[in-house]
């Protein structure tokens, strides 16, 4: 796989074989990374100075066969470097009318490229490592922890020991302190990526337990702690974090386990609509 660190050597080391204006082009990508990687052919000419057929010709130059390559590239490259305030800047000229589409159409994308690129046999794999886990943790800090504690929630209707971790740095250890190798750890984390949930992965993984990772592609520092990765795209629009492709994900993963266990699921959910009832847990229709 291409190593991504080699776009910026690239870029650094093009002014001893470009033009003048190609050179103008790699030295502002390179000062402005965080800005260039969202600017379209015809933005980032328009702030080098040039035009937008020689921004093209410039990523033709570096070996692409045009400028969305180059622009992947340097997303992939970026896309866990870039600090709150570099994510915000990216979006701060931003028109408010612009907001809306730009936002949903991002999310759509998101979801578009992890369909297309979602490995189906890996997927597969981890809902058999679930189906065959003792116990089963899900682990989500920061901004992942909505992610961990919705698949817990739903999890729980399936399987009858889950454990969700989405709290500080003591109370994760100490959740996953008696983790076995019959066990099943789920490493959640997106750029920017959680040092506490790589550790916690790690350790998951000495103590002999099967590590699933779930984050946004190969490049992430998940795989290296995870016997398994599924990835979800989530480019951001701005500081916040796009996470509609990892919850759609995690929606695939709850709906293959259910399937599986249709049967027994369903006998537990009559159960329950029962104790429902019961205690009121939902607004009576009869009632409204």
């Amino acid at each position: 796989m291409e190593d991504k660190q080699s776009l910026i050597d690239q870029l650094n080391l093009s002014g001893k074989r470009l033009s003048k204006s190609h050179r103008r082009i790699a030295e502002y990508i390179v000062e402005h990374y965080d800005k260039a990687v969202s600017m379209t052919a015809a933005v980032l000419g328009k702030a080098v100075g040039v035009s937008e057929s020689t921004v093209v010709r410039f990523a033709m130059a570096l070996g692409y066969e045009g400028y969305p390559q180059l622009q992947h590239s340097m997303q992939e490259l970026v896309r866990h470097r870039l600090t709150a305030v570099q994510r915000f800047e990216m979006t701060s000229e931003m028109q408010d009318e612009d907001v809306l589409p730009t936002v949903l159409k991002a999310d759509m994308l998101n979801i578009r490229h992890t369909v297309e690129q979602i490995d189906t046999q890996a997927f597969s794999d981890v809902v058999d490592r679930l189906l065959a886990a003792q116990s089963i943790y899900v682990l989500g800090l920061r901004s992942a922890a909505p992610l961990a504690q919705f698949f817990g929630y739903y999890l729980h209707f399936i399987f009858d020991d889950v454990r969700v971790v989405a709290s500080g740095t003591s109370d994760v250890f100490e959740t996953i302190s008696r983790i076995r190798p019959t066990d099943v750890l789920i490493g959640i984390s997106f750029p920017r990526y959680s040092t506490r949930t790589l550790e916690a992965m790690r350790f998951a993984h000495q103590s002999g337990a099967q590590v699933i990772g779930l984050t946004d592609g190969p490049m992430s520092p998940l795989h290296k702690e995870a016997d398994i990765c599924l990835s979800a795209r989530t480019d951001m629009a701005s500081f916040v974090d796009s996470l509609v492709a990892p919850l759609s994900l995690i929606n695939a993963l709850l709906v293959a386990l259910a399937l599986k266990k249709k049967d027994e699921l369903n006998r537990h959910f009559e159960k329950l609509e029962g104790i429902w009832d019961a205690y009121s847990v939902y607004i009576n229709r009869e009632n409204q």
